[in-house]
C-alpha cells in the first residue's frame, strides 16, 4: 500500500511514519504548512521565536530530521489559503456571533481530511495516516472510528467531522498503544524528538495569550459584568466576545465574592453575566439541539440511548439522542449537564464506537431557552 503520512515535527506523527514502514508498507511523509505567520505580522506582532527559528520553521525542520532519520522521502505542502479561508475565517465568524468554535475541528475537516486527503489521491497515494490517537476499523460494509485504547489521549471528539469518504482511506496507528509507549519507540530510536513536549493551544496562536491574540481580529469593547442573581454590575470586562460559558478564569473579580463562572453574554448589549457557586443552576442544561451532523455510523433509529461529549476532556455523559433529521438531532439529559455551548462541538459514542458529532445550536433549560432565560431574568430585573 502507497500511504501518505502527514508528519508534523511531533512525536505522534513521529511514531505513526516508523510503524508503517516497519509494517512493510510503502511510505512517504508530508510537512503541512497551514499558517503563514510572516504575512500575518502586520496583524499579529512578532511571531513567537524558538532560537530565532519561526515555531512552524522549527516544527519542518523537526520532520525533517525524523524523515531523514528513518529514511522517508519528504514533501512540505501549502495549504495556507485554504486554512485560511476554511479554518480560521470560520473561527472569526463564529466568535463574532458569541459562539465558541473549536478550531482543531475544523482543520481535520476541512485540511487533515479534505485538502491533504485529495493531495494524496492527486498523487496516487491509496491511504493517509497520521498520529491521531483514535482506532478505525474497516469492514466490507463501511469503515468505523473508536475511541483510542488510551483514553487518557483519545482524540475521536475532534475527528468527528471527518468525510466518511476520507475515512474509508484513513489508518490510525496509534490507536491500540498508550504515549509512554509512543515516547519509549521514539527514544529507542533516537528520533531528536522522542521528548518533545506536545504542542498545546491553536496553531495560529502557538503559545501567546489567547485573548490578545483575538484583539487583533474583534476589537475590545469594554462592558459590564452582571451577576444574574442580584442584577448587581461586578466589574468590567474586555468584551464578551473574548468569553465562553463556564469560564472562571480571567473575570477579574474575586473579590467580589464566588467563585463566579459565565453563564451568558449578550453581544446586542455587550453584556457578560455570571453567576456564583460551581453548582449554580445557571449553568446546567438538561436540552440541546445539535445542526450540521456528519454521521459516521449507521443512524438508523428514531432515538437511542448513548453517550456524549459536548466538549473534550470531559467524561461520558449518559443522553437520549432523538433525530430530528439528517441533519440535526435533539439531546436530552433530564439529570443536567454544566457548560453546554453553543459553537462547540457535541459528539456521539455508543460503546466507544464514534456515532457522529455536529455543532451545539441551540441549549435549554426543561423546555425554555437558557439564553433567553438568563436574557428574560435580565429585563425583569431592570424593570
Amino acid at each position: 500500500m502507497k500511504i501518505l503520512v502527514g508528519l508534523s515535527g511531533g512525536v505522534d506523527s513521529a511514531v505513526c511514519a516508523y510503524l508503517l514502514k516497519q509494517q512493510g508498507h510503502d511510505v512517504t511523509c508530508a510537512f503541512m504548512r497551514n499558517w503563514d505567520a510572516l504575512a500575518n505580522n502586520d496583524v499579529l506582532g512578532n511571531p513567537t521565536l524558538e532560537n530565532d527559528v519561526c515555531p512552524q520553521e522549527s516544527d519542518w525542520m523537526d520532520a525533517k530530521s525524523v524523515a531523514d532519520t528513518l529514511g522517508l522521502e519528504l514533501l512540505r505542502v501549502d495549504f495556507v489559503k485554504e486554512y485560511w479561508d476554511d479554518v480560521f475565517m470560520t473561527f472569526i465568524n463564529e466568535y463574532k456571533k458569541g459562539r465558541t468554535p473549536n478550531p482543531d475541528i475544523l482543520c481535520n475537516k476541512y485540511i487533515k481530511f479534505q485538502s491533504f486527503f485529495e493531495f494524496a489521491k492527486k498523487h496516487g497515494f491509496d491511504w493517509v495516516a497520521t498520529g491521531h490517537y483514535a482506532k478505525v476499523v474497516h469492514q466490507e460494509n463501511g469503515s468505523f472510528m473508536y475511541k483510542a485504547d488510551d483514553d487518557n489521549k483519545d482524540q475521536s471528539y475532534f475527528l468527528c467531522q471527518i468525510n466518511p469518504e476520507a475515512l474509508k482511506h484513513t489508518l490510525f496507528p496509534l490507536g491500540d498503544i498508550d504515549k509512554p509507549e509512543v515516547r519509549r519507540i521514539a527514544s529507542e530510536l533516537n528520533l531528536t524528538i522522542a521528548a518533545k513536549k506536545d504542542s498545546t493551544g491553536i496553531c495560529f496562536i502557538g503559545e501567546r495569550n489567547f485573548r490578545e491574540f483575538l484583539k487583533n481580529y474583534l476589537p475590545a469593547k469594554q462592558g459590564k459584568i452582571i451577576d444574574i442573581e442580584t442584577n448587581k454590575e461586578l466589574g468590567p470586562h474586555d468584551g464578551v466576545l473574548y468569553y465562553t460559558i463556564g469560564q472562571r478564569k480571567g473575570l477579574n473579580i474575586g473579590g467580589a465574592g464566588g467563585p463566579w463562572f459565565v453563564v451568558g453574554k449578550d453581544v446586542t448589549t455587550n453584556e457578560l453575566y455570571v453567576a456564583s457557586g460551581e453548582d449554580n443552576k445557571w449553568l446546567r442544561s438538561t436540552r440541546c439541539i445539535v445542526r450540521g451532523m456528519n454521521w459516521l455510523a449507521s443512524h438508523d433509529f428514531d432515538t437511542l440511548d448513548c453517550q456524549a461529549k459536548f466538549r473534550y476532556r470531559q467524561k461520558d455523559n449518559e443522553i437520549k439522542l432523538h433525530i430530528l433529521d439528517e441533519d440535526t438531532v435533539e439531546c436530552i439529559y433530564p439529570h443536567g449537564i454544566k457548560s453546554v455551548t453553543p459553537g462547540q462541538e457535541a459528539v456521539f459514542y455508543k460503546d466507544g464506537l464514534v456515532l457522529g458529532g455536529g455543532v451545539i445550536d441551540e441549549v435549554y433549560q426543561d423546555e425554555e431557552d437558557l439564553f433567553k432565560k438568563i436574557i428574560r431574568e435580565r429585563m425583569l430585573c431592570l424593570k
